[in-house]
């Protein structure tokens, strides 16, 4: 079944060119289980990114435009009178899905923002007293614009925390930008994606997850690191246990990728900035100046011996 996610990456490598590591980090995140955060510029492929994943991993796609004026009932649903039942009936909103993607999501207002949190970490979604369970498996690829530009709302720490990942594309390099120049159009090109597995299969994928074993020596790497973050030194506030978990479980996802039945500590130090720099705030100094969080975890991962 591995082979079958390395064939989804090569898939969707030759649409967003130049972009592999990313590509194997998004893929990792589903993995995982995890959400997906895509922090960035306008126009580098994000939205194209999340809908190549969802259509080589043969998985129902949806995408929510996030707007100012956007409310929690149209993403969740809304329940609608209708005469010929005389009663309400509850008709279900885009989250019903198995990938929802959440475009330019730091333009909805905090309230609409926290709407997800109920279906990030529970899967579910609670209605005029209903809760009902989304679809199997349920991924959240949210994508936002920095922070700077106008009409952007930051999002709090709270939903940050529920993002396994978070990964900027940046970008391309000479020669990927000039295959997009000369080459076809990428939009286009998705039709051309053939699925190379099916939902129920990569829901296994997951579940073998819990047998890539982690030792004594990995986990006190993980709890090292962990109390580094929290002495004050170099974070407002170290990793939670659930980053720690977090941590572990992508780690575990990406030595599988790799071919390995044990996770290393090169495992954990691919992952540490994309798993935890968007959920560090750093410190400032005297000076009040604060380097960037993921320049700060790879201080961190420095600091901490293996």
């Amino acid at each position: 079944m591995f082979n079958q996610l390395h064939a989804a990456a090569r898939q969707v490598s030759q649409i967003v060119v130049g972009k592999d590591r990313q590509v194997r980090l998004a893929l990792t995140c589903l993995l995982a289980g995890g959400h997906l955060l895509i922090d960035d510029v306008p126009g580098v492929g994000k939205t194209t990114l999340a809908h190549a994943l969802a259509l080589a991993l043969g998985l129902k796609f949806n995408r929510v435009q996030f707007t100012s004026d956007l409310l929690p009932a149209d993403v969740a649903g809304i329940s609608v009178y209708e005469r010929e039942k005389s009663g309400f009936v509850f008709h279900p909103g885009p989250v019903f899905t198995q990938v929802l993607l959440a475009d330019e999501i730091n333009r909805a207002t905090p309230k609409t923002q926290s709407g997800l949190l109920e279906a990030m970490e529970e899967r579910q979604v609670t209605a005029d007293g209903v809760t009902r369970a989304l679809p199997e498996p349920f991924f959240v690829i949210a994508t936002q614009n920095p922070a700077h530009q106008v009409g952007t709302f930051p999002l709090p720490e709270s939903q940050l925390d529920r993002f396994l990942m978070c990964l900027s594309l940046g970008y391309p390099d000479a020669a990927a930008e000039r295959a997009l120049l000369m080459g076809e159009d990428r939009r286009a090109m998705l039709k051309t994606i053939e699925p190379v597995m099916r939902p129920e299969e990569l829901l296994d994928a997951q579940r073998s997850l819990r047998a890539i074993h982690a030792s004594d020596k990995l986990i006190d790497y993980l709890q090292a690191l962990a109390q580094s973050s929290r002495s004050g030194k170099l974070f407002a506030e170290g990793l939670s246990p659930r980053a720690t978990l977090a941590l572990l479980q992508a780690a575990r996802a990406w030595a599988a990728l790799e071919g390995r039945d044990h996770v290393i500590p090169e495992d954990v130090q691919a992952l540490l900035v994309p798993v935890c720099a968007h959920r560090l705030r750093p410190l400032r100094s005297a000076q009040g100046v604060a380097m960037a969080s993921r320049d700060l975890v790879l201080q961190l991962q420095k600091s901490v011996p293996v």
